[in-house]
């Protein structure tokens, strides 16, 4: 990888510890716990359909290793995309996966109530992707008022895709690229993130050429001249943002 964004030690990864490992981390301070939130969707031809749960773990990473003793918890890969048997949205292309809001909903909280039992103090939500964040906040919520008079507590943390969506696009355009060239969706933007992170899950000979409409290629934007340099703004971005929120939410809880 040649970004410099790389995983962080397997130190903060829950998947790659022992369950006494990740007691004793827990006993010596790592109450804060991340779940990150991701998604099985097409990103165009020329990107993966993991770039969400990719994504995030590393970042999620990345952003636990800068708070300081904080876990992740392994990546929600499975959620809301569309109505399964229609043919619109993401659920036009082979390969997205959608489940029902209800049943995303309900894994969230089974894992929050897990990491609630094993001692864990602050719970936070971040997601990759922009269609269930509203549903992250209602799940956090609900928690919250389960959990009243607990010294637990569940948090969304909005600042990280707000950083990812506005404040990279934001940063683009103070370059001089064009909202038609940042995109909503596969366009410079996502695809450069992409770049940033893993560039193996991109198909750098399928960057250009695509002159037929979103409603076939999938692609919002224009991803021609995408980079692992403009994604690390992006995700800079993002690992500040999101460390700067959970510390608030932590401290407020305390």
């Amino acid at each position: 990888m040649t970004s410099g964004v790389h995983a962080a030690p397997n130190q903060v990864y829950l998947d790659d510890m022992t369950w006494t490992e990740a007691r004793d981390a827990v006993r010596s301070g790592a109450t804060t716990v991340i779940v990150p939130v991701g998604g099985t969707e097409q990103s165009g031809p020329h990107m993966a359909l993991g770039k969400h749960n990719v994504r995030v773990h590393v970042l999620a990473g990345q952003i636990a290793e800068k708070l300081g003793n904080t876990l992740v918890a392994p990546v929600v890969a499975y959620v809301p995309e569309g109505i399964i048997g229609s043919h619109s949205g993401h659920m036009r292309f082979t390969g997205t996966i959608s489940i029902p809001a209800d049943a995303f909903t309900a894994v969230l909280s089974g894992a929050a109530r897990s990491l609630k039992q094993h001692g864990f103090l602050d719970v936070v939500f971040v997601g990759d992707h922009g269609g269930y964040q509203s549903l992250l906040q209602q799940t956090a919520d609900r928690l919250n008022r389960e959990w009243t008079g607990s010294k637990t507590r569940a948090h969304y943390v909005a600042d990280y895709y707000r950083a990812a969506d506005n404040g990279f696009s934001q940063a683009l355009r103070a370059k001089g690229f064009t909202s038609a060239q940042i995109g909503a969706h596969a366009g410079l933007a996502d695809t450069s993130l992409m770049l940033a992170v893993d560039p193996n899950l991109v198909r750098m000979d399928k960057l250009s050429g695509f002159s037929t409409p979103e409603s076939v290629t999938g692609i919002s934007g224009d991803p021609k001249a995408s980079s692992a340099v403009i994604g690390k703004i992006g995700t800079e971005l993002i690992i500040e943002s999101s460390v700067r929120a959970i510390q608030e939410a932590v401290d407020r809880r305390r």
